[in-house]
């Protein structure tokens, strides 16, 4: 789960994080002019809030030096549909800002914690090169980028942060504040079961004050049980609809905005078969992962998803049967095609099906004798992908 950078910088700010004095949640010009006024700031910054990174550059952040032009630059913003390297061409529209002080910026870094999986271990991870995609800085200037793993046991440890700032140049004035934030941040990292903690940039100013000028946070959402007030900050209009509803039919769905949908058990097996999609020249349309315990009227919910809005040209349902039964997987297509169909006998896409593992002939004699058109068995992954992939492009000639 992700949430706003006000909303981030007001969880940081809990756990003493030093972030700008601002207001967010702003939906109206009225509110972005009183909340100006409230700052009293001669220097304001206007930013949008969208779950996407890189806004800077889409013309999402705005430098005011008047009421005036935090009313223009608000008018401006609301509404406004930015796109990003993360949004896709598509974009995605501006319905909150973040009106916030000005900071007399004298160097920018870079900070976070994430988590390493191969070392089963929280990683801080620091640049002197703040304000830049963390991702060119790693392809561009390796060098510049360092890490520390923490012993989950301990936690942070205080020569580590201590190493870090060092190791990032922070100016001598300022070690002791970026160390006690660096430690902030851990315990909001842990506190609250991110996956991401991420300030870019992390600023010094020519107060020697150490900001979080911009704050990101990621959540496990496994564990948002444990926290209902991270939970009640999420914000729906930036979610996929599609994403959600699979959330609430407890599948697990990614759109990967593509048109050969696939319905796989298992994370692993799902993976696989998006790269093979994409291996016979397809375009996945999504991820989804109906899981181990799927009954027919799960499995018909997932059809659902996958076929709303007409994105999905054709399915490759590729089912390795362990604790899944395959009868239950074609009887789960039936039940689609009833509910989806005027008639019941017929999908509106191709549906290409491979099945393997427990009640394996039982499933496929299920889909034989069924009088659903449009279903194809495949006897292979690989052929079941290569059939699909053709019959969609073969769709987009017609």
């Amino acid at each position: 789960m992700n949430i706003h950078e006000y909303q981030s910088k007001q969880v940081l700010k809990s756990y003493g994080v030093n972030v700008p004095n601002g207001k967010g949640g702003i939906t109206t010009v009225d509110e972005a002019v009183a909340a100006a006024k409230e700052l009293g700031s001669k220097v304001m910054v206007v930013k949008a809030q969208i779950h996407a990174g890189g806004r800077g550059k889409a013309g999402g952040v705005k430098l005011a030096k008047s009421i005036d032009e935090v009313k223009a630059y608000a008018t401006e913003l609301l509404g406004k549909t930015l796109v990003t390297h993360q949004t896709g061409p598509e974009g995605k529209k501006v319905g909150r800002l973040l009106i916030e002080e000005g900071s007399n910026i004298k160097k920018e870094y870079y900070l976070s914690f994430v988590i390493d999986r191969q070392t089963a271990r929280v990683v801080m991870m620091g640049s002197e090169e703040g304000g830049m995609e963390i991702e060119k800085v790693a392809a561009e200037m390796p060098d510049k980028i360092f890490k520390e793993y923490i012993d989950p046991a301990i936690g942070l440890a205080s020569f580590q942060a201590t190493r870090m700032a060092y190791n990032m140049n922070f100016p001598q004035a300022t070690i002791r504040k970026v160390t006690k934030l660096m430690g902030c941040l851990y315990n909001a990292f842990v506190g609250k079961d991110c996956s991401l903690a991420e300030i870019n940039p992390l600023v010094v100013t020519e107060e020697d004050d150490v900001i979080a000028l911009d704050a990101k946070l990621n959540f496990d959402d496994s564990a948002l049980f444990r926290h209902p007030d991270i939970e009640e900050l999420r914000d729906e209009t930036e979610e996929d609809p599609k994403e959600r509803w699979a959330a609430k039919a407890e599948l697990n769905y990614v759109n990967l905005g593509g048109d050969v949908a696939c319905m796989v058990n298992g994370a692993g097996l799902a993976m696989a078969t998006v790269d093979i999609i994409k291996h016979y020249g397809g375009e996945p349309a999504n991820f989804l992962d109906v899981g181990g315990d799927s009954s027919p009227e799960k499995i018909a919910e997932a059809f659902k998803i996958m076929l709303d809005g007409g994105q999905a040209k054709g399915i490759f349902v590729n089912i390795f049967g362990g604790i899944n039964r395959c009868d239950l997987v074609a009887q789960g297509i039936l039940e689609a095609a009833k509910i989806i169909s005027e008639d019941g006998k017929s999908l509106p896409v191709p549906v290409v099906v491979r099945l393997e593992g427990t009640n394996v002939e039982q499933g496929r004699q299920i889909l034989k004798d069924s009088p659903i058109e449009n279903v194809i068995m495949a006897p292979t992954m690989q052929g079941g992908a290569e059939e699909i992939v053709k019959r969609v492009k073969a769709a987009e000639k017609a």
